[in-house]
């Protein structure tokens, strides 16, 4: 035993071998480990943290694409999301019965400003939860960020983006 795995004995540490140096009994093993635990994870039911609602304009083309990454990044499935305009009435029956939580996301200033009742540029409502301004709807948080096409043509704003999505996920979970 060399000096270094008695230390790591000692320290409790394990000593680690390269999986490639592992004898092939061993990596029949650890290769039917890991097929497991993916099939368990497959096969386990997932649960929902809550409903997405995105207002703005449909995004369209190239938005669009950005948009399908953006829910696939977000791991929602179709019943977890849903596209709104902003200048529809807000109808309180639209609300889930079951009382999963919900948050929204205003695509621009203007989907917020509409939304929130606020005057405020998109600057200044960015990074702040808002709250929508509708009978029934006052606990419903809402995020406002930028518009998807400006995203495209302004690649440094996806960062910002990024972490209006983060502050999102962060008050669905906290709900």
């Amino acid at each position: 035993m060399s000096t270094n795995s008695t230390y790591l004995k000692e320290m409790g540490i394990t000593e680690w071998t390269s999986r490639d140096a592992a004898p092939e009994p061993m990596q029949a093993i650890l290769a039917a480990e890991v097929s497991n635990d993916q099939a368990a994870t497959e096969t386990q039911e997932r649960h929902s943290l809550g409903i997405w609602w995105f207002f703005g304009n449909k995004p369209q083309g190239d938005a669009e694409a950005l948009f399908q990454n953006i829910i696939r990044a977000l791991g929602l499935t179709p019943q977890e999301w849903s596209w709104k305009n902003p200048a529809d009435k807000f109808n309180p029956e639209l609300l889930p019965q079951n009382g999963k939580p919900i948050v929204a996301l205003a695509f621009g200033g203007a989907a917020a400003q509409k939304l929130s009742g606020e005057r405020d540029a998109l600057p200044e409502l960015r990074e702040t939860v808002l709250a929508i301004n509708a009978d029934g709807a006052e606990d419903l948080p809402l995020i406002a960020t930028f518009e998807l096409n400006q995203l495209l043509s302004r690649s440094k704003d996806k960062a910002l983006f990024w972490q209006d999505l983060l502050l999102a996920k962060s008050v669905l979970q906290n709900i």
